[in-house]
Order: structure tokens, then C-alpha cells, then sequence
């Protein structure tokens, strides 16, 4: 009994070490000339991608050429803005996306609506929106308080 045990990990432990380690998707220096002139932006942080990922974005770089290039333009600001985010920015901008599918069809048709009102708003009303109001300009905005009454002085019984 203990030789078939030893006889099974034995052939365990070559079968995985003889193993290739499973792929991550295309690596950088396997995208043609054009998807890496696309993908550019994201070349310092390619090899930290997962295989999914790098295949959304090899898709993406595929159908660029194809693009408008107003499409292209915002394809490229995206992909800018994606590759500065710190990869925990990353993670909670996947999980805000999955929440956002996870919402009724008459929630998400609200988002949609308010999406399409930002967007119709002129440069330099979409950007008050931008960055989250500063804890002093919160507090600049509040009524000043008014001189309240001076607490009552505590009496503490007095015991002979």
C-alpha cells in the first residue's frame, strides 16, 4: 500500500513540475507591431494583466483601425486613465462595473439618464463634479454656529 502511495506522488510531483504554467495571454513581445502601437499605453503594465484582460484589449487594438476616429480618441484617453490607476483603483472600478450590472433594469436606466444629463452639460460644469468637494470648502459652506449656553457646572455631593 505505502508503494502504490509513494509510486502515485511521485508521479504527482513530475507531472507537475514537467507542467507548463498556464498562460497569461499573449505576451508583449507576441502583438503585432500595430497592437502594441495601440496598446502602448499599457505596455508597463501588460505583464501584470490577467489572460482575460489582455484578450479584451487585444480585441480592442483589433477593432480600432475600423473606428471613427472620435471613437479612437476616447479609446486612447480610456486607456490612459486606466494604465495611471493604481491596480486597487483598478479592482474597485471592476467591482463598481459588476454592481452596476447587478442593478434592476429601471436603476440602471436612471444611471443612463443622469449619465446622458453630465454629459450634455457644458466643460466647466462637468468638472465641479470631478473631484469630491474638500473637507474645508464643506465646511467653509456651513452656518456658523451660534454662541451656545456654557455647560452647568457639575456638583458633586459632599459626603462628611
Amino acid at each position: 500500500m505505502r508503494a502504490v502511495f509513494a509510486l502515485l506522488l511521485a508521479a504527482g510531483i513530475s507531472a507537475a513540475i514537467g507542467a507548463e504554467p498556464s498562460r497569461k495571454g499573449p505576451a508583449w513581445a507576441e502583438l503585432t507591431v500595430e497592437q502594441q502601437q495601440i496598446l502602448a499605453p499599457l505596455k508597463t503594465n501588460w505583464e501584470s494583466l490577467d489572460s482575460e484582460n489582455r484578450r479584451r484589449w487585444v480585441g480592442i487594438a483589433k477593432r480600432y483601425p475600423s473606428m471613427q476616429p472620435k471613437e479612437q480618441e476616447r479609446v486612447v484617453q480610456r486607456m490612459d486613465k486606466w494604465a495611471k490607476l493604481a491596480p486597487e483603483q483598478r479592482r474597485a472600478a471592476r467591482e463598481r462595473y459588476r454592481s452596476l450590472g447587478k442593478l434592476p433594469p429601471e436603476k440602471r436606466q436612471d444611471l443612463r439618464q443622469q449619465w446622458a444629463e453630465y454629459q450634455a452639460l457644458p466643460p466647466p460644469e462637468q468638472r465641479k463634479f470631478d473631484t469630491p468637494p474638500s473637507a474645508t470648502s464643506s465646511r467653509d459652506k456651513r452656518k456658523p454656529r451660534t454662541a451656545s449656553k456654557p455647560p452647568k457646572p457639575q456638583t458633586t455631593p459632599v459626603t462628611p
